[in-house]
């Protein structure tokens, strides 16, 4: 449904400067926290896969995208093979955070990172370590349906792309940008946890393991979805995320808000008149 004079602000395109600035910033800001709290996150390797599989997810590595060349794609790939590395086999054991960008860490050319596939300010730019987001989008769809709790989680500001072959609600995946747009979870739970991302030939393969079986599962959707056209003319997308939670028998126990979405459109929606009326 079109929602017509929406309330959101209009994007605001800062100057280069300024950009530039704030990455200083808020970078070394990262750096300090993570020497600070450096015991706290998680960066051992188990080789051994632990024995309980707890969700299993994968996405497509080449897409049909409108205005997109196909070889910042192929260099997306090229790009998830290294990080993909570096996040497989990862534990996180109880009280343990993971980050996305400590394990990770910098991508840059002499660790054989090309350029790929980036959003900056609403369009596509080519930028060396392009096309990450395609694993933090993984991880953060898989730990939704997880007992680890998302404690860092930044979402899309833009929405580039139309629904088409879209199998995940709207907002369901996680933004990052080196290294303070981070993706963290927490082990809040006594067991131990591990992960598991490798590049196939045609997806992007995750799961989340578990030394012991998940005594709870989860089904996520959205409500209150909504576009609206705002008054300094552009579109705007919103819904809002939520998660049932099942026991093993199946039995409803708990309906949790997960998070809300607001993003501007870089598409015009797709109405039909009734809609438009609404």
């Amino acid at each position: 449904m079109l929602k017509q004079h929406g309330r959101y602000s209009p994007p605001q395109i800062r100057s280069r400067m300024r950009m530039s600035i704030g990455r200083f910033y808020f970078t070394w800001t990262r750096y300090v926290s993570w020497l600070v709290n450096w015991s706290k996150y998680a960066g051992t390797k188990q080789k051994e896969p632990l024995k309980f599989i707890i969700y299993n997810h994968q996405t497509p590595l080449l897409r049909k995208l409108r205005n997109v060349d196909m070889w910042l794609q192929q260099n997306k790939i090229r790009n998830l093979k290294i990080a993909a590395q570096c996040l497989n086999d990862i534990v996180i054991k109880p009280g343990e955070t993971f980050s996305f960008w400590r394990v990770v860490g910098k991508p840059t050319k002499n660790k054989g990172y090309v350029k790929g596939m980036v959003l900056y300010n609403g369009s596509i730019t080519p930028e060396v370590g392009g096309g990450l987001c395609q694993l933090s989008n993984l991880i953060y769809w898989m730990t939704l349906h997880t007992s680890l709790t998302v404690t860092e989680r930044w979402r899309h500001s833009y929405d580039v792309f139309p629904d088409a072959e879209r199998t995940q609600p709207f907002g369901s995946g996680a933004t990052v940008a080196y290294n303070y747009v981070d993706l963290q979870i927490k082990n809040n739970t006594n067991e131990i946890y591990q992960l598991n991302v490798w590049v196939g030939d045609v997806h992007l393969h995750g799961q989340w393991r578990c030394s012991q079986p998940e005594k709870y599962y989860y089904r996520v959707y959205e409500t209150n979805h909504i576009f609206t056209h705002e008054q300094w003319g552009g579109y705007m997308r919103h819904n809002i995320l939520r998660r049932k939670i099942f026991d093993i028998s199946n039995n409803v126990i708990g309906d949790d808000y997960i998070t809300e979405n607001h993003s501007v459109m870089i598409y015009a929606p797709l109405l039909s008149d009734g809609e438009l009326n609404n």
